[in-house]
């Protein structure tokens, strides 16, 4: 056997969007890309920000030497310092940048903080529907997914999440705006939560983890505010990037910030330190690390992202899908007109329409739609999406 028998498992069990995306490169060599509709992949379409190419082009002239060289591991103080700062006036919780590292990305950001909390059998809640990688993540560090659920209106069911917590948990991630729903959690379901981590502490004398997941923390279009993790519970960690408000996916850069009241964040910040650098990140890449550290304040222009949410959110509502309209983020999570949403997937791909179902996101019975492509995208798959559903109601 070539390779270990975890892998082969994960990669049977791999990501739906993936291999969505993978079926539409396929699709398009077949028929043309013009004439494939694939709304299964994330991937930003705007392109980053003037700020971000006006900073990129003043660092690359920098001739100062020891600019492309190793750094402390967790990054250039002063970039810590500067992300701090904004991240400070954004939450109006006092950060500093002893409380920041910079990571490769959320999903370095996510996989370090699980690498320096979790022991062997160790259990991560994660809330149902959820990024499919997660559980992924989770495994890798040796930790084992315990799943909770939402609501109708895709809220995080709390009653559900206490079930699902027991002496072994290490861990909750929660992840807002939400991937797959675009649903922006409450303050009240954040506080929620806390209560309910501080009552399963109590009830079992353990040490839980809230983990916030945020890239899409600045893409929210209903003007309702951000919940902010560090004022619901002090084991409090966000992992987030800049792949999708500064369009940075390919760049690989993001940070972790710990809550700057929890008495035990300096030796987790050692652990978090640890853990980058034997995972074999090392370091953030020095050059997008300074290049966003003075535009922390700069996103993409969300209006673009707005117009698209509307447009395609319209047209399947019109037609008679069941879906939550999304405050955030670039996705749609309609219910499938029929109970087997690979099936529904499948007939929906023969338009040549992509999305991917519900199951690989923990929920069966819906499909999740990317918004983040051209508008002709969106209008041409609009056919597909009607010819289906009523397929499905005859």
């Amino acid at each position: 056997m070539a390779i270990s028998r975890k892998v082969r498992e994960q990669m049977k069990r791999s990501s739906w969007i993936r291999r969505m995306f993978e079926e539409g490169v396929e699709l398009r060599q077949v028929h043309g890309p013009e004439n494939v509709f694939d709304l299964s992949l994330g991937n930003p379409l705007l392109e980053p920000p003037a700020e971000f190419r006006a900073e990129l082009a003043r660092l690359v002239a920098d001739e100062s030497p020891g600019t492309h060289r190793y750094m402390p591991n967790g990054g250039f103080p002063e970039v810590r310092a500067s992300i701090a700062e904004a991240l400070a006036e954004e939450s109006g919780v006092p950060v500093t940048g002893a409380e920041i590292l910079m990571t490769v990305g959320a999903a370095g950001a996510i996989n370090t903080i699980l690498r320096s909390v979790l022991d062997q059998g160790d259990e991560v809640v994660l809330i149902a529907p959820y990024f499919a990688e997660y559980v992924f993540y989770v495994q890798h560090q040796t930790g084992v997914v315990k799943e909770a659920v939402c609501d109708e209106n895709w809220l995080p069911d709390v009653e559900s999440l206490e079930s699902a917590i027991g002496p072994r948990t290490r861990a909750v991630i929660i992840n807002t705006p939400n991937n797959p729903t675009g649903v922006v959690y409450p303050e009240a379901s954040v506080a929620a939560i806390g209560e309910a981590l501080q009552r399963a502490e109590e009830k079992y004398g353990t040490e839980i983890y809230l983990i916030s997941d945020e890239p899409y923390r600045k893409l929210i279009y209903t003007g309702v505010p951000y919940p902010f993790i560090f004022k619901h519970h002090i084991r409090s960690v966000v992992a987030t990037s800049h792949s999708k408000d500064l369009g940075l996916a390919g760049e690989r850069i993001g940070y972790v910030a710990l809550n700057p009241a929890d008495p035990g964040r300096g030796e987790l910040m050692d652990a978090l330190t640890f853990s980058l650098r034997t995972l074999g990140f090392v370091n953030a890449p020095a050059l997008m690390q300074r290049a966003v550290a003075g535009i922390q304040r700069a996103t993409v222009d969300i209006d673009v992202y707005r117009k698209k949410r509307d447009l395609l959110y319209g047209a399947i509502t019109g037609i008679g899908y069941e879906c939550v309209k999304p405050d955030g983020a670039f996705y749609v999570f309609p219910k499938s007109p029929i109970p087997d949403d690979t099936e529904f997937v499948r007939e929906l791909q023969k338009e040549l329409v992509l999305v991917v179902p519900g199951v690989g996101f923990g929920t069966p019975g819906y499909f999740r739609a990317s918004y983040c492509v051209d508008d002709w995208v969106i209008e041409g798959a609009i056919e597909g999406f009607r010819k289906v559903f009523n397929q499905a109601s005859s």
